[in-house]
């Protein structure tokens, strides 16, 4: 039986693709370049490797938005959670990456979106059905207690069984408070 690479070279391509983005333009710089004042050329290196403004990121955001209402209603989930969690995790990047390996809108770690067949969690439509379906079964496994099921979503469900609720971990306290604020306050816009 042939071991399945399809992730693997969709991974190492993927790190291609996030190198390529890093990588100089030209080994070499041109007389042109050359004459360019250090300041000139730091002004023009940062304009290179500058994120998306945040009117750009709001319209790929709004793209998103129909289909995270279908996928929410679906699972039946509330979409200003969904949302919350979205900001929370990514803050709306579809290619965000956490140190701790958490890929994605949602943030999906690799086992757990495979589990959920995703396939490719940077492509934004995968990550949402992925990411709402984790955040539907956990809030179906802690009997609709949102907090235990945001917990979970952070920390994972072992976390949370084993403490008997949200674990004593700074960060899944804090980012269970930061969900269920930002997600209050949707509701209130």
């Amino acid at each position: 039986m042939k071991p399945d690479l399809s992730n693997l070279c969709r991974v190492v391509s993927r790190i291609q693709e996030i190198e390529a983005r890093f990588a100089p333009q030209s080994k070499r710089p041109q007389s042109k370049q050359r004459d360019r004042t250090f300041s000139e050329a730091l002004r023009k290196s940062e304009e290179d490797i500058a994120p998306p403004k945040k009117a750009a990121r709001r319209d790929h955001q709004e793209g998103f938005s129909q289909t995270l209402d279908g996928l929410a209603k679906r699972y039946a989930v509330d979409p200003n959670l969904v949302r919350s969690v979205i900001v929370a995790e990514s803050g709306g990047d579809p290619n965000a990456v956490s140190p701790k390996g958490a890929l994605g809108l949602m943030q999906l770690m690799p086992a757990t979106a495979s589990h959920l067949g995703v396939d490719d969690p940077f492509d934004p439509m995968q990550n949402l059905e992925g990411g709402i379906k984790y955040l539907a079964q956990l809030i179906d496994r802690y009997e609709g207690d949102v907090e235990k099921a945001l917990a979970a979503y952070n920390a994972g469900p072992g976390a949370v069984d084993r403490h008997g609720g949200i674990p004593p971990f700074r960060e899944t306290q804090a980012y269970v408070k930061k969900v269920l604020s930002l997600c209050a306050k949707s509701e209130v816009d």
